[in-house]
């Protein structure tokens, strides 16, 4: 009996194409979260500005909002692996190029804004075609909430690795071997992607239709089921004014804590350190049943650790609290995933999904772009503070509906047989 069939932890394992896809993203990742790592540093180092750190944090991910509910409907009908193959290679001739400007010296601010938008533009288009790949990935829906939260574990153990790694490449040699490094790691998913064989089309469920029509109809949809309608707005809300909290990190390593890219390497770490707990936690669970309360706890839980890691001024108890930040994070994150994922009709999935996408990320740059700017209005501390209370807030808030959100739920989830 192989391992993923004795421990339930790896269930998502059974599938030849999930393996596939979990061994590429193990050096894709770990590439990846260097690359953030030195890209915040980079734009700190040569502007000195919160705002402009935010600015170009903004510019990556706002194609997502921009995007965001047009991608899920204009998937609809087309081969997901095609999509993710041609994002992947963009994403890898941006950093190649991000590499090549920074290693020769001759790398500018207005350089990074316009690569971030290439590869934000791409992302929006990449993320919700992951998205509706994944179930394709296990082949069997009773193992996706396995197979999100396992893939969760992986970017997070890649969280650990990565930033530490960087933060020492950087102080000895430079972010340009960080871009580097990262452009040929793109290769491990690529080869993967290219490996794999599906038993059933990779097009979409659905035909291709009218875009426009296609996304009045997901978002009808969406709208007028209660429970995906809460998570989609809890999640908005959250990643308005939580997510950014990554942007302001290099001004509390430098300014707060006083210290340097190591620093940050470290603080980016311990936030990756929590985050992995928390998707171990979730990989654990076989069943949708209290995952709405998880996720509400979680976020109430994520408001209270932002405001605490506001406050200090303690490089260890910062290491701590950001630990504890970064697990309730992911819990709120995966665990919403997870119950949009197993809620939604499979023939609307590309389009909540993109729903989804707009929801846990596409309002972060503009989120992004305000905390960036109330730092330097009202300092990083006094903006994360806020950013906490607003977190708890919204947890407290789905607590209390969650009970009729539940019952909604069950008939649901029965009918799928995933209870």
């Amino acid at each position: 009996m192989r391992f993923w069939d004795r421990y339930p932890l790896f269930s998502a394992f059974r599938h030849r194409n999930f393996r596939l896809f979990y061994s590429g993203q193990v050096v894709s990742l770990s590439g990846l979260w260097m690359q953030r790592v030195a890209m915040n540093w980079l734009v700190y180092r040569i502007t000195g500005s919160p705002f402009l750190l935010g600015t170009v944090d903004f510019v990556t991910q706002f194609p997502t909002l921009l995007f965001g509910s047009f991608t899920g409907a204009f998937l609809e009908g087309r081969n997901l692996r095609k999509v993710i193959m041609i994002c992947q290679t963009i994403s890898m001739l941006h950093a190649l190029t991000l590499a090549t400007l920074t290693l020769t010296g001759t790398v500018q601010y207005w350089h990074v804004l316009v690569l971030a938008a290439i590869i934000g533009t791409s992302d929006s288009f990449e993320v919700p075609a992951r998205q509706g790949f994944t179930i394709r990935l296990v082949e069997d829906e009773r193992d996706l909430s396995n197979g999100i939260a396992l893939t969760s574990t992986l970017f997070n153990v890649t969280r650990l690795i990565g930033p530490s790694v960087a933060g020492m490449v950087i102080a000895v040699v430079g972010e340009g071997l960080c871009f580097l490094m990262n452009g040929f790691a793109y290769s491990a998913t690529l080869t993967a992607l290219a490996l794999m064989r599906f038993k059933k089309p990779l097009t979409t469920q659905g035909t291709k239709k009218n875009v426009l029509e296609s996304m009045k109809e997901g978002v009808l949809y969406a709208a007028s089921f209660i429970p995906l309608r809460n998570y989609l707005l809890a999640m908005a809300f959250v990643s308005f004014f939580a997510f950014p909290y990554m942007v302001l990190l290099p001004v509390f390593a430098r300014e707060v804590l006083a210290g340097g890219p190591q620093t940050l390497g470290f603080l980016m770490g311990a936030s990756g350190v929590g985050a992995l707990a928390g998707s171990v936690r979730l990989a654990m669970r076989r069943s949708p049943v209290g995952l709405g309360k998880v996720m509400a706890s979680s976020c109430a839980l994520l408001g209270v650790s932002m405001a605490a890691f506001s406050l200090s001024r303690s490089f260890a108890l910062s290491l701590v609290l950001i630990a504890l930040l970064g697990f309730f994070m992911i819990c709120t994150l995966v665990s919403s995933n997870t119950l949009v994922q197993t809620l939604v009709d499979d023939d609307k999935r590309n389009r909540v999904m993109s729903l989804f996408i707009v929801s846990a990320s596409g309002l972060t740059p503009i989120g992004s772009l305000t905390a960036g700017w109330l730092a330097t209005v009202i300092g990083a501390p006094a903006t994360l503070f806020g950013a906490g209370t607003i977190s708890l807030i919204i947890g407290l808030l789905l607590l209390r509906a969650w009970p009729s959100m539940w019952a909604m739920s069950e008939p649901v989830y029965r009918r799928k047989n995933l209870i």
